[in-house]
């Protein structure tokens, strides 16, 4: 059992039938009560939420698991995956994995995570490398400005980048917020 005296970045737990894990936590002394308030995201539905915790409660620890995997194929309305270790399959259906698609080429590492055989999702490395498909033509002289034009890369997905940027450039693009980082070197 975890109790709020427990409560730490990253920690995953039970709370009223689902999977949370905790973003970042405060403790709060208001009128003379304390309390911990949390920001906590739910693993099930990826919504995050604000929660408050009273002194002494307690809920049950959810313990995550984790598993390296390597992205084969899409398999009709389900993702493959391959157990780097065991060389076992699994499938995911493509509705749990959405956003993560937009990052995902066949033959990436990934983290499966799981709790108690439900699948609660894929962890993506931070940055991916991905090559550009199409890109919009610089427009000469717009320079003076950090000026930014359309770009959309091999898994299909679309963003904006520097005027340099040219069709068959592979660009590191950040995992968590979509946008471009830099030029592969």
């Amino acid at each position: 059992m975890v109790t709020t005296s427990d409560i730490k970045n990253g920690l995953t737990f039970e709370y009223n039938g689902n999977i949370y894990v905790i973003i970042e936590f405060m403790h709060v002394l208001q009128n003379k009560t304390a309390f911990v308030r949390a920001k906590v995201k739910n693993l099930r539905t990826g919504s995050t939420t604000d929660m408050k915790f009273l002194p002494g409660e307690k809920f049950p620890k959810a313990i995550i698991e984790r598993t390296e995997m390597s992205y084969i194929y899409q398999a009709g309305d389900s993702l493959v995956f391959m157990n780097n270790e065991t060389y076992e399959q699994q499938e995911i259906p493509k509705s749990q994995c959405e956003r993560e698609l937009n990052f995902l080429v066949e033959g990436m590492n990934v983290t499966i995570i799981s709790y108690k055989g439900e699948l609660l999702g894929i962890d993506l490395p931070d940055k991916v490398t991905l090559e550009v498909k199409v890109a919009d033509p610089a427009v000469k002289g717009d320079t003076k400005t950090n000026a930014l034009k359309d770009c959309e890369v091999e898994t299909g997905y679309k963003l904006k980048v520097p005027m340099f940027i040219e069709q068959g450039e592979r660009i590191i693009i950040s995992t968590e917020t979509g946008e471009y980082v830099s030029r592969e070197k």
